[in-house]
C-alpha cells in the first residue's frame, strides 16, 4: 500500500468528474493515504481552473479528513521554450506544479522539440514533476530528459492513467521501461501517479505497481511512502 498521490484532478480541472476538493480528501482518507496533492489543470485547458482559482487555492485547509493536502497544478507546457500557462506569480504561491504537454496546447512536434520543451520547463524553480512523458505521440530523448530532470531536482512519474488498459495514450509499455531505465541510471526518484479525474481512482496504482516492481526498480526510489523526502523535494525553490 502507497500513503501519497500527488497528481489528482477535481472538479475545478472542468472534465471528468464534479468531485470537490472535499470529496477527493474524503477518498484518499478511506484508502488511508497520509498525503494528497490536488493538481487541477491550468487554464489553457478548455474550462479548468483560472487564475483566480489557483489563488485561492492558497488559503483552502492544509487537512481534510486527517489526511494532509497540498495544493499544485499541472501546467501546460505551451511550446519548446518551456512556456506555461500560469504566471510564475502565481506558481510561487502553490505547493508544486506538475508540467505536461497535452495535445490541445502542443502539438505532436519532432523528438528534438519535444525534448526541448521539457528540458526548457525543467528550468522554472517550480516545477517539480514531469506528467506522463510516456506519451506515443510525443517522442522524447530520455536520457537527456531524466538527467536533466536529477539536476534540477525533479521528480519523473509512472502514471496509473497510462499505463491501465483505459488508457488513451497508446502502449506506453516500452517507454516506461525506459523512464525507469535512465531513473536508476541517474537516481532519479519517481512517483506513481493515479491521474484520477475524481475520487474514484485515488491511490489506485494497480498497473503502475506493477510494471515498475516487474522491472524490480529500487523500492528506495519510489517516494510515495516516503513522505518526509517527498514534500522536501516539492518544496525545494
Amino acid at each position: 500500500m502507497y500513503l501519497s498521490d500527488m497528481h489528482t484532478h477535481s472538479i475545478a480541472s472542468g472534465h471528468g468528474t464534479s468531485c470537490t476538493i472535499s470529496d477527493m480528501a474524503k477518498s484518499a482518507s478511506r484508502k488511508e493515504l497520509k498525503l494528497l496533492g490536488i493538481t487541477d489543470h491550468g487554464p489553457a485547458t478548455l474550462a479548468a481552473g483560472t487564475a483566480s482559482y489557483f489563488r485561492s487555492l492558497t488559503y483552502s485547509p492544509r487537512k481534510r479528513f486527517n489526511v494532509e493536502l497540498l495544493y499544485g497544478i499541472e501546467l501546460n507546457i505551451l511550446d519548446a521554450n518551456g512556456k506555461v500557462d500560469l504566471e510564475q506569480e502565481l506558481l510561487e504561491k502553490l505547493d508544486y506544479s506538475i508540467a505536461s504537454i497535452h495535445a490541445q496546447n502542443f502539438h505532436p512536434a519532432s523528438k528534438e522539440e519535444n525534448t526541448k520543451a521539457f528540458l526548457n520547463v525543467m528550468k522554472n524553480p517550480m516545477v517539480k514533476i514531469l506528467g506522463h512523458i510516456d506519451n506515443t505521440q510525443y517522442p522524447v530523448d530520455y536520457d537527456a530528459v531524466v538527467k536533466a530532470a536529477g539536476e534540477n531536482g525533479v521528480l519523473l512519474e509512472m502514471n496509473e492513467a497510462s499505463l491501465a488498459p483505459y488508457g488513451y495514450r497508446g502502449d506506453t509499455r516500452s517507454n516506461c521501461a525506459e523512464i525507469l531505465r535512465c531513473c536508476r541510471k541517474y537516481l532519479v526518484p519517481i512517483v506513481l501517479s493515479s491521474d484520477s479525474h475524481g475520487a474514484e481512482h485515488i491511490g489506485d496504482f494497480t498497473y503502475a505497481a506493477d510494471f515498475v516492481h516487474q522491472a524490480m526498480f529500487p523500492e528506495g526510489l519510489i517516494l510515495n511512502n516516503q513522505i518526509p523526502k517527498l514534500k522536501m523535494i516539492l518544496s525545494m525553490r
